[in-house]
């Protein structure tokens, strides 16, 4: 949940005072053009950025410097190109946060067994380095990273962005049905129309860092905010939907 939220940088606003409520259990998408705020947003979001103002609250606490830290252990984040580290397995990528917690090494394996079926991933591959591993395999390592922990929200930075279309498309059902299958809140950054149409319950369009109109993207379609709007939405080949 995020109240009158802001940000700047050199005195550029990026993310200009904005509210919006995130549906547990759902998918929630920010959607717009690059340069919208919607990375900034995201970012904000996972307390890796302090906003200017307003407040940001995880079910019900409010992420302030002092809590940051810790409330983002209750966070999955998941980087565009799947921002996994080159010189770890892939396995040591998952569980890199749990071992600093001191979870057991039985618990890791554990976890590591049951992500790897969740996302349909051969455990072989979790021996890998990254370098050696398909697009398609870094993206899903990346994902069973943002749920190793069970997290309260996971939030997606452009996950498939550097993909094929047909890998793409590919992962977006998957994608779909782990959110589904686990019932997980997720916040997810794309700029794709379709992605958003996919994937999101509800789309969060923004414009120059603000949140110009949010709900089911049929919904906006069907009855832009203004004018922009329509044009924005007028690519999307509405098939798609789900």
């Amino acid at each position: 949940m995020l109240r009158e939220v802001s940000r700047s940088f050199a005195g550029v606003a990026a993310v200009r005072p904005l509210s919006l409520d995130v549906a547990r259990g759902q998918t929630t998408v920010l959607l717009g053009e690059s340069g919208s705020g919607k990375s900034t947003l995201l970012r904000l979001m996972a307390g890796l950025l302090s906003p200017d103002s307003g407040e940001i609250l995880l079910e019900g606490v409010r992420v302030t410097p002092g809590n940051g830290p810790i409330l983002r252990r209750r966070i999955g984040f998941g980087l565009q190109s799947g921002g996994l580290f080159p010189h770890l397995t892939a396995a040591d990528n998952v569980t890199l946060l749990a071992q600093a917690l001191g979870k057991p090494r039985s618990w890791r394996a554990r976890r590591l067994e049951e992500l790897a079926a969740v996302v349909r991933l051969d455990p072989a591959v979790l021996r890998r380095w990254p370098l050696e591993l398909s697009g398609g395999q870094r993206q899903r390592v990346s994902l069973m990273r943002a749920l190793m922990l069970t997290p309260a929200v996971v939030l997606l930075d452009e996950p498939l962005g550097a993909l094929d279309p047909v890998t793409r498309g590919e992962l977006q059902q998957e994608l779909l049905r782990v959110f589904r299958s686990l019932g997980t809140t997720a916040v997810l950054v794309t700029h794709d129309l379709d992605e958003a149409a996919v994937l999101g319950d509800r789309v969060a369009l923004m414009r120059d860092g603000v949140l110009v109109q949010v709900g089911p993207l049929p919904e906006l379609a069907a009855h832009p905010a203004d004018p922009w709007v329509a044009r924005f939405l007028a690519g999307w080949r509405g098939g798609n939907a789900r």
